[in-house]
C-alpha cells in the first residue's frame, strides 16, 4: 500500500465512514497512485481530475452547433457545461452559478469560434 493510500485510509477511518465507502475512496486513490505521479505532475493532475469529477469543461466553450442543444423556444444548453445557457445558439452564454437565468441576466460570456 502506498503512502498516499495509507494516508487516505487513516483519514477516512477518522471520519467514521462505512467500510464499503472507505474501500470505494481507496480504489480511486489507488488508481491515482498507480499513475506514478511525482509531486510536480500530481499538482497538475489533481485540479484536472477535480474539474472532470464536477463535470466542468477543461477548454473554453465554443459556438459549435454540435456543442449546444435547443432545450426550449430560443434557449440552448451546452453539452459540455450543463450550467451554460444561450439565447443565440451558443454565440454567447450565461452561467447559472453567476446568476444567469431568464429573470436575472448574469454576466454574458462570448463563446470561442469553433474550429
Amino acid at each position: 500500500m502506498s503512502n498516499l493510500v495509507e494516508h487516505a485510509r487513516r483519514e477516512l477511518e477518522l471520519l467514521g465512514e462505512e467500510p464499503q465507502t472507505v474501500q470505494g475512496y481507496l480504489n480511486v486513490v489507488q488508481a491515482f497512485a498507480d499513475m506514478g505521479h511525482s509531486g510536480g505532475s500530481a499538482s497538475v493532475a489533481i485540479p484536472v481530475i477535480h474539474d472532470l469529477l464536477q463535470f466542468k469543461n477543461l477548454r473554453p466553450l465554443t459556438n459549435s452547433p454540435e456543442e449546444w442543444v435547443n432545450v426550449a423556444d430560443a434557449l440552448w444548453q451546452n453539452k459540455r457545461n450543463s450550467e451554460a445557457f444561450s439565447d443565440d445558439g451558443g454565440k454567447t452564454y450565461r452561467l447559472l452559478s453567476e446568476g444567469g437565468t431568464s429573470r436575472n441576466r448574469g454576466p454574458k460570456h462570448i463563446s470561442e469560434e469553433a474550429k
